[in-house]
């Protein structure tokens, strides 16, 4: 009798080969090839989707009634969500090791199980008397709270008949296996197996789903990327170990906005949330020092002001340095050339080192004109007032360009007690108005500065 055939498949791409190779055909990565037994034709045929349907059903017909988000208990989660959790949904939560993914999560089940909503905690990684230690320290109460050590999905499945919680949190979803399955866990086949049965079960009971999810030494998340795109919400836990605050960024949500922030603080309680990260980010910014300058910053639908701090200096060496913290090197460069072009800045033989304090992660064009200012101000060795807050896009030309939310931006420093802001042009209007906050529109990169240093 024949054996079993086997294949090699990429645990990057997904791409199967009947031999290994050191290097995947498809995507390019070495030595991502792991061998799995091949699955039967009719393995996964047996049964039906809970997601199907006897009949195509009337949109006007379907019932919403029972579609109303549910509120984790965690107010900073709740609005990275949208607003609470969407029944039915699966959500994702990534991150580095260590970055508290566990914590957050059994803090949300404690909260939402006091609130009346039984929750069945899935840990494939930890004992349930280490869980309990935890939940001790974390304040959790004697809540219908369900802890489940368990790695087999047809077990966590059979629980979950058997509890019919309100939440259901699995950690993590590389620890997860099938037993229709015959390749180790966190391998590819697993890893879209437990997410797909995870997902009918969410959709067909109208339960949220939280999975924990672990990352590549890249930062991705590890498995297929088809995990991405069977879950409804992907959630990135971001923070540097050095500082206490932790973010929560929302890269992919269908109930939601995308880029949505949220901001935590990490203590020997658990994680607290942080209602003003303004004032977090501003807490230690040092007036009238040169090359410090305030960005109104907006993440998802949140206006933050952070602090943007540049240091130009002499090159000791034949190649300048550009080092960055926060912000993206190549944008950098692409800024020091327009401010050397269109502003008259010589910047070729400096040393420029840009940093964002408190280790949050700066990604939108509107912070060109705080980068720049920032430069500008160290180049120069001339502080920038500390009642002043920069917002802009800056073009290959060195003309500023509107900016998305000017009037969030503009009203967040009006409440911190800003009384400038400098902004584009193209951003003046009746709607973007703040009571004791002077707005001064520019045009270009020269009259910016200008502006400020005159």
């Amino acid at each position: 009798m024949k054996g079993p055939h086997t294949v090699f498949v990429c645990q990057n791409c997904g791409a199967q080969s009947r031999k290994w190779l050191g290097r995947c055909g498809d995507c390019g990565q070495w030595n991502s090839l792991v061998e799995e037994r091949a699955t039967p034709a009719s393995a996964g045929k047996a049964g039906r989707s809970p997601l199907t349907t006897e009949r195509a059903t009337l949109f006007a017909e379907i019932d919403t009634s029972d579609a109303e988000r549910l509120s984790t208990g965690v107010s900073e989660l709740d609005r990275v969500l949208g607003g609470g959790l969407v029944p039915g949904s699966l959500v994702l939560l990534g991150g580095e090791p260590g970055i508290g993914k566990s914590t957050l999560l059994l803090q949300a089940a404690g909260r939402m199980a006091e609130m009346g909503r039984p929750v069945l905690y899935c840990s494939g990684e930890e004992s349930p008397h280490q869980v309990r230690a935890r939940g001790d320290r974390l304040g959790v109460s004697d809540a219908p709270l369900y802890l489940l050590a368990e790695t087999c999905l047809e077990r966590v499945l059979e629980e979950w008949g058997r509890v019919s919680p309100g939440m259901v949190v699995v950690d993590s979803i590389q620890t997860m296996y099938s037993s229709k399955l015959e390749s180790a866990p966190g391998t590819i086949g697993q890893v879209r197996e437990a997410a797909t049965q995870l997902l009918f079960m969410a959709k067909g009971r109208n339960v949220p789903v939280l999975i924990v999810g672990h990352v590549t030494k890249d930062g991705g998340l590890a498995g297929p990327k088809v995990l991405e795109h069977i879950v409804d919400t992907v959630l990135y836990f971001e923070g540097d170990r050095h500082h206490a605050h932790r973010v929560v960024r929302a890269v992919k949500n269908r109930f939601g906005a995308v880029s949505e922030l949220g901001v935590f603080r990490m203590t020997a309680g658990g994680l607290e949330t942080v209602e003003n990260p303004s004032k977090l980010f501003l807490a230690e910014r040092k007036a009238d020092v040169a090359g410090s300058v305030v960005l109104c910053s907006v993440e998802g639908s949140r206006p933050i002001l952070v602090e943007v701090q540049a240091l130009v200096g002499t090159g000791a060496y034949g190649n300048a340095q550009r080092v960055t913290s926060g912000v993206d090197r190549q944008r950098l460069s692409l800024l020091l050339t327009v401010l050397e072009k269109r502003a008259g800045l010589h910047l070729t033989g400096e040393d420029v080192f840009v940093n964002i304090p408190g280790g949050l992660l700066i990604n939108e064009p509107a912070a060109d004109l705080a980068i720049a200012a920032a430069v500008a101000s160290s180049m120069r060795n001339q502080p920038v007032s500390p009642q002043v807050a920069l917002f802009g896009e800056i073009g290959l030309a060195g003309e500023i360009r509107a900016s998305t939310h000017a009037g969030l931006r503009v009203r967040e420093a009006a409440q911190l007690g800003f009384t400038r802001c400098i902004m584009p042009s193209g951003n003046l209007g009746p709607d973007v108005t703040a009571a004791g906050c002077e707005r001064q529109g520019v045009d270009s990169v020269q009259d910016a500065l200008e502006g400020l240093f005159s």
